[in-house]
């Protein structure tokens, strides 16, 4: 499919919603619609709390929430669901249903390369679902009905149309406004900088993602002590509990040097004149 000329509004959509992640690029979608610089607006905003983001992007995520109620009138609510405490889940072997195991990308010593990517869907896809499926007033187990079509709304760049994806359930259909108005993550920024020149946008991202890139780590490092002191304590912790919960030989570890985190050589490639890559980073966390 080709998703560029795909990505347009739903003739009488049911519902439409915007899966809000505080990032970049979301931020600045929501703002648009909420100043009827796009459209048709949204119906409602969703946000999946996976319990450890970052103490900036709540703090973004009150205030944005407050402006768009302000430019809309309340018409554009801001819903937060979670899943679960994706920390202490992982530390102790749960997924966000109490059961089995929820794999994060996590990085095994011996160059075994990253492990199975599944905490996006179950802190972040899986719970927007749900709520989804809650305002539509359909209960769990039921059917969709065939006459129920719902438009959401990613907030993906031009310069990340390698994420593009299409929704798994027939009766919802993603666009991708940024695409259509043909915004980069620049454009993005300087969107914010034309319209909120006062503000700082923070990045949004779980703590301890496996794809941060060295100067990430660094900045929280530097930046953010007590975040730093969590994720170097929870990378120490998939270690003393891995063997027990996952029962896995290779021992794992957030950053991708696969040492601990506290060890890690935090130097940026450009800091070693080589050249820096894109991480395989999906987008769908903190857009």
């Amino acid at each position: 499919m080709n998703h560029l000329s795909f990505s347009k509004p739903v003739e009488n959509a049911t519902l439409r919603i915007l899966s809000l992640g505080a990032g970049v690029q979301s931020s600045v979608m929501a703002l648009m619609a909420a100043k009827g610089e796009i459209g048709p607006r949204p119906d409602a905003m969703i946000f999946a709390d996976t319990q450890w983001e970052p103490d900036g992007v709540m703090e973004h995520l009150d205030w944005l929430e407050g402006e768009v109620i302000r430019l809309t009138n309340g018409q554009m609510p801001l819903y937060k669901v979670t899943a679960g405490d994706i920390r202490a889940d992982h530390i102790n072997g749960l997924n966000s249903t109490g059961q089995r195991f929820a794999s994060m990308p996590l990085y095994t010593a011996g160059g075994g390369g990253m492990g199975r990517r599944q905490c996006t869907s179950e802190y972040k896809i899986d719970p927007v679902r749900k709520k989804v499926r809650e305002l539509l007033g359909v209960d769990k187990g039921k059917r969709v009905p065939k006459t129920v079509t719902v438009e959401q709304w990613l907030g993906i760049s031009t310069d990340e149309i390698q994420r593009l994806k299409d929704s798994r359930d027939k009766w919802c259909q993603h666009r991708w406004p940024l695409i259509e108005e043909g915004m980069s993550r620049q454009d993005c920024l300087t969107w914010w900088r034309n319209n909120y020149p006062e503000r700082e946008l923070a990045k949004s991202a779980c703590v301890v993602c496996p794809f941060k890139s060295n100067a990430e780590w660094r900045y929280l490092r530097d930046s953010q002590p007590h975040h730093w002191l969590e994720a170097v304590n929870f990378d120490a912790g998939i270690r003393e509990n891995g063997s027990k919960f996952r029962k896995m030989d290779a021992q794992q570890f957030v950053h991708r040097s696969a040492v601990p985190l506290s060890e890690a050589d935090l130097s940026t490639p450009e800091d070693r004149g080589q050249m820096s890559f894109l991480d395989e980073c999906e987008g769908m966390c903190g857009i």
